[in-house]
Order: structure tokens, then sequence, then C-alpha cells
């Protein structure tokens, strides 16, 4: 796993941790979360957290658009986590669109079961090719 896959999963727990504080009414801090998962300043783990963080509403509808039949909010935590941050790169960042995808596969492929895998895949698709792919 390369040190930006590493950084990508901290995006996901952080996110995750988010997710668990606000359905429990808990209030956090987002740089106390970050430090929590990070050693040191990261601009990319920083940047990536605040800027899902401050988007979400939009985020989520991109989501919903594209999950068939689903809802992003009814997804567990840490699915939403994975496809709030593979939203973000694609759509805001200039990772490589298959770096994008493939990286949200496999944090599905290692956080969740195989009918995530499968979503995760086949909506990030539509995504790029309806949105995406003619920036």
């Amino acid at each position: 796993m390369n040190n930006k896959s590493l950084l990508r999963e901290n995006i996901v727990k952080i996110l995750y941790e988010t997710y668990i504080y606000e359905k429990s009414n808990v209030t956090y801090s987002i740089n106390d979360l970050i430090k929590e998962q990070q050693e040191v300043d990261n601009k990319f783990v920083t940047e990536a957290v605040n800027y899902i963080k401050k988007n979400q509403t939009n985020i989520n509808n991109i989501a919903n658009k594209y999950l068939k039949n689903w809802d992003i909010d009814r997804l567990s935590p840490v699915d939403k986590a994975i496809f709030s941050l593979a939203i973000y790169e694609l759509k805001y960042t200039d990772t490589p669109k298959i770096v994008a995808i493939n990286e949200a596969i496999e944090l599905a492929k290692k956080y969740s079961d195989d009918k995530v895998v499968a979503m995760v895949n086949a909506s990030l698709d539509k995504l790029y090719h309806d949105e995406v792919q003619d920036e």
C-alpha cells in the first residue's frame, strides 16, 4: 500500500468518526480528529476532510444521483466515507480518475462486503462516464 493509499484510509477513518459523532449528537473538532489520525500535518488529508465536510450536502446529492435505489445516508458510516472521498477526488481534484475509483474499490474491499464493492464500482463508473470524463 502506497503512502497516498494510507492517507486515503486515514481520511475515511476521520470522516467515519464525524458521521458517528454527528449521529450521536457529539461535538467534535475536525482538527483534533485529523491530529489523532495523522502524526504529521498532511495537506492532502486536511484539505480533503475539510472540503468534504463543508460540501457534504452537495456530495450527498451527487452520490444519490448515482446510487441506484439507495441513499447515501442509508449507507454505513464507513461506506458513506469511502463514497464521499471518491466523489471528492473524482470531481474536485486532479487525481487521475481511474486511481480515485480503484482506491475507493480497494477501501470498500477492505472495510465492506462484496455488495458494497460492486455498488461503489458501478456508481462511480457511472458518475465518471456521465459527469467527470467530459470535464
